[in-house]
């Protein structure tokens, strides 16, 4: 199955996505330090979240046109820049040029979660879930890369202190310009059901349960994970008293839950089919859930949230691996920034209100208000169970 394209993209989402571990690592601690009102210390990640979400249709879109080499070359070389731009933001503690270098790396990292849907592209339909699944798991590295690589340049210019991140990043994220002159860029030709086919409206596309099962897993999974993750650190350190090193491990271990099983749920996906592979994360969300319900100790928050993590990995692959089997090859642009427009809209909401949930109310309330959503994911996909069987009743008939 691997093949030198996937190698390649594979590298190149390494270190294209180490802008998003750096940028939650360091902008807040950036921010807090050149912002002229603390309460917006926040604003530069909020940015890039909301970059990312507007920008993921543009994505697509500028991809359809140009194709997906010269749309990751532009997105590295112009995400390079905007580094650049936010080391020289912090060089001359400029707060509004730093948001906005942040927003624009935000939409660089629109076109690096295409990387996904372009391994998928590398291999045969059958095979997408395990081109995914190797894509993900790479990115334990960029977890592990880039925040350590910001850590250790931001005292290069020692009066100025994370401006060596920042320039660290710009050398991170232009690396995959070089690996990309190896990618084979595809021919696409066009085929005749490509100039025939009409394009479903977004309406129509919704209006299948297949797609519509494949976009809600995604699209709550991905929220679900976000905004337990986001309240986690301020429930263990700032309600619960645990050290700052306790919460670090459980982060972490998170993130090591996230990317990890892509070792098998390609192969398991394959095995036993996505809805199967949907059933099983809905349910690990759900036992999370109950981990969290049941006490707040250092344990519980810890095996909950690998469980989000490993949850997350088998609901994200399975929606992921299931759209690209849904669309037709003239749109699969069109699908693709449809569904990452309203995957990272509703993570960036979930994101943002988390903080602000937390300190609000319980940990246990903030757990409860995720059920209805891990319902919503299982009703969707019985109804597209229900859906291809009589789909497949029909082409029996037929037969």
């Amino acid at each position: 199955m691997l093949n030198k394209n996937l190698i390649i993209l594979t590298i190149c989402q390494v270190f294209s996505f180490t802008a998003p571990p750096i940028t939650v690592f360091i902008s807040g601690i950036v921010g807090l330090k050149i912002s002229p009102i603390a309460s917006l210390a926040t604003l530069p990640t909020s940015l890039s979240i909301v970059g990312t979400a507007v920008f993921s249709f543009f994505a697509a879109k500028i991809m359809s046109k140009i194709g997906r080499k010269k749309g990751f070359i532009l997105s590295s070389t112009y995400s390079s820049l905007a580094s650049l731009l936010g080391a020289y933001s912090i060089y001359t503690e400029n707060f509004i040029l730093f948001c906005i270098s942040c927003f624009i790396i935000g939409t660089g990292i629109a076109f690096t979660h295409q990387y996904r849907f372009a391994a998928a592209e590398t291999v045969e339909k059958n095979e997408s879930s395990r081109a995914i699944s190797i894509l993900l798991l790479a990115t334990i590295l960029s977890a592990l890369i880039g925040p350590n690589v910001a850590n250790f340049t931001k005292n290069i210019i020692s009066d100025h202190l994370y401006t060596g991140s920042y320039i660290s990043l710009a050398v991170l994220t232009i690396i995959p310009v070089f690996l990309l002159v190896f990618y084979k860029a595809d021919k696409n030709p066009k085929t005749k059901e490509n100039i025939s086919s009409k394009q479903r409206s977004y309406f129509d596309l919704l209006q299948n349960p297949i797609i519509l099962q494949a976009i809600v897993t995604t699209a709550f999974a991905y929220s679900i994970m976000s905004f337990i993750m986001t309240a986690t650190p301020i429930s263990m350190y700032k309600m619960h008293g645990f050290t700052l090193g306790s919460t670090s491990i459980v982060i972490q271990s998170h993130i090591i839950g996230m990317f990890l099983p892509s070792l098998i749920t390609g192969t398991l996906i394959k095995k036993y089919g996505h809805s199967a592979i949907i059933y099983s994360g809905a349910l690990i969300y759900l036992i999370c859930i109950f981990l969290s319900f049941y006490d707040q100790t250092f344990i519980n928050y810890l095996i909950a949230l690998v469980l989000l993590g490993i949850g997350w990995n088998f609901l994200f692959i399975g929606g992921t691996s299931l759209l690209v089997l849904c669309y037709k090859e003239n749109e699969k642009f069109k699908v693709q920034g449809f569904n990452d427009v309203l995957v990272f809209s509703i993570q960036s909401i979930a994101s943002l209100t988390a903080g602000y949930s937390i300190l609000k109310f319980s940990w246990n309330e903030i757990n409860l208000v995720c059920i209805p959503l891990i319902l919503l994911i299982i009703l969707v996909s019985i109804r597209a169970d229900i859906y291809k069987k009589k789909q497949h009743g029909i082409n029996k008939k037929l037969g």
